[in-house]
């Protein structure tokens, strides 16, 4: 077992700009894939920062708020049902229903208000949420009793038919050349959600929790094996085991990137949902494509239907400058005429008023929430 390095925060530099920071976050963002035995060990080897150096400023930029959490991701969309959401709810009510969904609702992550520069297909619908209904209940249920609670007027539920781009990493976006790419197209993952056993549950749900600042330590998993009931090896073991079986993303650090950082700094400060509507059967070819370009975050085979002109491919991409994210996607809309994928319709959603959480995908965190909101466990499950 390693040493707890507890060490002062106190002279620590928390500027994005400092060499030592960039360097460390431009691997702990986005580089780490599955599950790490040592995630301290490795960003230090990627980065050439030592390992005690990387802990001490992982844990003073946690505790500072510019990084908003540190955890280990999961392939979520492999462990729940989940979709896209958007939500026509009127002005009056608008940041009335964001506060419900995101205060109230564990099973909604990304919650954005957003708006587009004119009116087009789809610019009523402001609100934005990213909702997980975990195994054994009904998405289409949880939804219908939110848009009950928040008095949506209508919504449109668009779960991903497949994935081609899942990383932040803004750090090492920042000052990227439009049009910067990949040599090959992206990757594509099908959602396929996996039943796991008591064991596998219980090693995912501490596998998962959040990292306050003074559990960044070198021995990283050693307390979480204690709580999910196992040895070390086991923990281990287990976690790996859910990595072979594509239930694992990355072990990152989250930077804060809406708000203001306790340096004064923003990371982003533009946020944009790109969308495309590409000739049915060409969805996967399209976002393969576009998901190929570094610059987005995000990118999904989802089909919007006609309230967004049939909108199926779409793509986030982030900036600190409005023009510099739209010739980002002008790059990308070139690319698709290159390639000779025709494009019926594209639109940018621009986000404003933001939260960002993860979604819950425990069931016996769902039947605990049914019990706090007043409702019967049976009238959200799934047929």
């Amino acid at each position: 077992m390693f040493a707890d390095t507890t060490m002062s925060t106190v002279s620590v530099p928390l500027a994005l700009d400092d060499s030592i920071n960039t360097a460390i976050l431009a691997v702990s963002e986005d580089k780490l894939e599955a599950f790490q035995r040592d995630p301290f060990a490795e960003i230090a080897a990627r980065s050439g920062v030592p390992a005690e150096t990387v802990i001490e400023r992982i844990r003073a930029l946690l505790a500072a708020g510019t990084i908003r959490r540190v955890r280990q991701t999961l392939l979520s969309t492999n462990l729940a049902d989940g979709a896209l959401i958007a939500w026509q709810v009127p002005n009056e009510r608008l940041h009335e229903a964001f506060d419900f969904m995101f205060q109230r609702d564990p099973f909604s992550g990304h919650v954005v208000i957003r708006t587009t520069d004119s009116e087009t297909a789809g610019s009523k619908y402001r609100l934005w949420t990213t909702v997980k209904a975990p195994q054994g209940f009904s998405l289409e249920k949880h939804c219908a009793f939110l848009a009950s609670r928040v008095r949506a007027q209508t919504y449109r539920i668009m779960p991903a038919k497949a994935l081609f781009v899942l990383g932040v990493g803004h750090t090492r976006r920042r000052g990227m050349e439009p049009g910067s790419k990949s040599d090959e197209p992206a990757e594509v993952m099908y959602p396929q959600v996996i039943e796991l056993s008591e064991l596998e549950w219980r090693v995912l749900t501490a596998l998962k929790r959040e990292f306050k600042p003074d559990e960044i330590v070198r021995d990283l998993w050693h307390s979480r094996a204690q709580e999910g009931g196992v040895s070390l090896d086991e923990f281990c073991r287990v976690a790996e085991s859910l990595h072979q079986r594509k239930l694992l993303g990355r072990f990152s650090t989250f930077l804060e990137h809406v708000k203001e950082t306790a340096s004064g700094e923003r990371v982003t400060r533009y946020n944009a949902l790109f969308h495309w509507a590409v000739p049915p059967g060409r969805e996967v070819e399209a976002g393969r494509e576009v998901g190929r370009h570094h610059i987005l975050t995000h990118c999904y085979w989802r089909e919007a239907g006609p309230e967004f002109n049939n909108v199926n491919v779409m793509g986030v991409a982030h900036g600190t400058d409005k023009s510099l994210v739209l010739a980002h996607k002008a790059a990308i809309d070139a690319h698709l005429v290159a390639l000779g994928i025709p494009v019926a319709y594209t639109n940018v959603f621009w986000g404003g008023r933001s939260e960002i959480k993860p979604s819950e995908i425990s069931p016996l965190a769902y039947a605990a929430w049914c019990k706090k909101m007043g409702l019967a466990t049976e009238r959200l499950r799934a047929n």
